[in-house]
């Protein structure tokens, strides 16, 4: 409460009349309501025979709505979403990598859907612009194209030689290794061969980037290129549930935080409609996916480990042109290395 000057310098006021003091008390009363109303804070209440209470606290201040409050909620994942997916995986440490080795996935890249063409071939048609063939390979063997890279987000110009080929790389979105190391030891041999070629978890992409991710999962690498980030982790989700892999929680907290910024991020074509039917942490042998229509019969095997005399033999079973990989190759079928035998 203000005080009156003359009480600061002289220490005693003087007694005037009883009109005087009243006029004193008002004035001194005004000047507290005026404060209390400019600084919002407590103010004084006036007791009705003329003197003061005991200030109010001002009334609580009611918590914040709007765009800011909802900016903390959680996102709602979208039923059939990569996201929902990513929450139903099943979470599990990671087993030793005792034992791996890439031949346990098959020996290189292998014809499994017997259109004529590696697996490596169908991924470059598949992912490339303006691919252009050797002759002679029936439109298989990809010699040139431009592949718009997701990891990096660049146009790389691609070109089958000895030198530039490894600049495109077909990536194993979900890793071999890491596959190993949350579930694929359990598997057959057939299984393990028919996850190391499926398309649904083959990209062609940078080369230096794929060498830089090895063997990765989501909690320890992700692409460069940020606007690719949800569906790569998205065809993650999706090729797991497919084959009832694990996760870590570490991998299933890292899959979960990208793909809440876009919660209604679908599980890639292909992949949807099996994931559902193999379902997330699935039990058992792992739901092995059915092959691609084939475009003809199947060349007809050759005994194991025996390659064909020549390739007037291999025609004559119908497995011309023959790959590195499937029964019957041999080096001396494949005379300029590329891989295909009998082109």
């Amino acid at each position: 409460m203000y005080r009156d000057h003359r009480v600061h310098n002289f220490g005693v006021l003087r007694r005037s009349s009883s009109s005087r003091r009243v006029g004193l008390v008002g004035l001194v009363l005004a000047a507290v309501v005026s404060l209390g109303a400019c600084g919002g804070g407590a103010t004084a209440q006036v007791d009705p025979a003329g003197g003061a209470t005991a200030s109010s606290a001002p009334a609580p201040t009611a918590a914040p709505s709007g765009p800011s409050a909802e900016a903390s909620t959680p996102p709602v994942a979208v039923a059939g979403s990569a996201l929902a997916t990513a929450e139903q995986l099943e979470v599990k440490g990671r087993a030793p990598k005792t034992g791996y080795e890439r031949d346990l996935f098959g020996s290189g890249w292998v014809d499994v859907d017997h259109n004529g063409c590696d697996t490596r071939n169908d991924i470059l048609a598949r992912d490339l612009e303006g691919e252009t063939f050797k002759p002679g390979t029936r439109d298989c063997v990809v010699l040139t194209g431009t592949l718009a890279d997701p990891y990096s987000g660049e146009t790389i110009a691609f070109a089958r030689g000895n030198g530039t080929s490894n600049e495109v790389q077909i990536d194993h979105v979900v890793a071999l290794s890491d596959a190993w190391q949350k579930g694929a030891q359990g598997w057959d041999e057939g299984t393990r061969v028919a996850f190391a070629n499926d398309p649904r978890n083959l990209l062609a992409v940078d080369g230096p980037l794929n060498g830089q991710k090895g063997d990765a999962d989501a909690a320890t690498w992700l692409p460069p290129n940020r606007a690719y980030r949800c569906a790569y982790v998205a065809r993650q989700v999706g090729v797991k549930a497919i084959y009832g892999l694990w996760v870590t929680q570490a991998e299933q907290d890292a899959m979960v935080r990208v793909l809440s910024t876009c919660p209604d991020q679908p599980l890639p074509d292909g992949v949807g409609a099996a994931a559902a039917a193999g379902g997330a942490a699935a039990a058992g042998p792992a739901p092995v996916p059915a092959p691609a229509p084939t475009s003809g019969p199947a060349p007809a095997p050759a005994p194991a480990d025996v390659p064909y005399a020549n390739c007037a033999a291999a025609r004559a079973a119908g497995a011309a042109p023959v790959h590195r990989g499937d029964p019957g190759y041999g080096k001396h079928l494949d005379r300029d290395g590329d891989g295909v035998g009998c082109e």
